[in-house]
């Protein structure tokens, strides 16, 4: 539903009032836009005459926004952002059916990249756009149609489809675990490498393996990317997933330091708006998703 036109001001309207108040300046604005001075004055005056509110206070040669104001530019800059991303993916496919999706990186780029060949081929008519994001999100105030979430089903206000188990191994350089370690709690004598969001992953790993009570520390990383090339590198032991590591691991490049692969807590998911009403891109994604083979059986150590 679209609300009465009287409370829909013009963008170039909009436009004013946003570049002011990130400016400061009616002749800021002006240059920005490429309007001369008394333009933009006019759209500011002609915001205010529409809403029936004074939006700025005039402050010697700046402009200051009213608190009111400053609040009201806020939303309508989320707005003029989702018009811009609707107008850059009517660009990128004219024809229609784009779908946005937000990734995980390490997941993006070592599972759903070298599959998403096949999903174009098998739909050469859906353009898919990816954009990272690392934690869940209002789906509301973006443009994205679905987004990859890892850990448990606790994203509200979205559907679920499971897309795979997460299994995690132990893993260092061969320089650091010449040899495999005699008992998992020889790691605590060796450096720790942990993601930010899972700290408790090494302790979940010990008592896994039957010490218990143990939440060792170490060097953190904020994706999986980054902490692999610090294994790599022989900075550490890591956690780390085995979609990201099997070519590491069959080139030997990092080695299991004890034991074999375990299950972590969460799971990898699609998940979508689950009262927004669905698009076909994302019903084509989705049956795409869901009949994507399992991973391969764990890598033997």
């Amino acid at each position: 539903m679209i609300f009465p036109r009287r409370y829909l001001p013009s963008i170039a309207s909009l436009l004013a009032l946003e570049a002011v108040e990130r400016l400061g300046t009616a002749s800021a604005a002006a240059a920005e836009l490429a309007l001369t001075q008394g333009a933009v004055s006019r759209q500011l005056q002609v915001l205010e005459d529409q809403l029936g509110v004074a939006l700025l206070i005039r402050d010697r040669q700046r402009l200051r926004l009213t608190p009111a104001a400053q609040d009201y530019v806020r939303e309508a800059r989320r707005a003029l952002q989702l018009l811009s991303a609707a107008s850059l993916t009517l660009r990128a496919n004219p024809t229609g059916g784009s779908l946005n999706l937000a990734i995980l990186p390490a997941f993006g780029v070592h599972w759903l990249a070298p599959r998403l060949a096949g999903f174009a081929a098998a739909h050469p008519e859906v353009t898919v756009n990816l954009s990272t994001r690392l934690r869940p999100f209002d789906f509301a105030a973006t443009a994205f149609d679905a987004a990859i979430h890892y850990g448990r089903q606790d994203w509200p206000g979205v559907a679920y489809l499971k897309l795979m188990d997460e299994e995690i191994l132990a893993v260092g350089a061969p320089s650091l675990v010449p040899a495999p370690l005699a008992g998992p709690s020889a790691v605590l004598d060796l450096p720790l490498l942990q993601l930010e969001s899972r700290t408790g992953d090494w302790g979940r790993w010990l008592a896994h393996h039957g010490v218990a009570g143990q939440r060792p520390g170490g060097m953190l990383f904020d994706q999986f990317a980054t902490m692999r090339q610090g294994a790599l590198h022989g900075l550490g032991l890591a956690l780390l997933p085995l979609f990201l590591i099997r070519r590491d691991l069959a080139e030997g490049r990092l080695v299991a330091a004890f034991g074999g692969p375990v299950r972590a807590l969460g799971s990898y998911y699609l998940v979508w708006p689950q009262h927004r009403p669905e698009r076909a891109p994302l019903a084509s994604f989705r049956a795409w998703a869901a009949a994507e083979p399992p991973p391969p059986p764990s890598f033997p150590v």
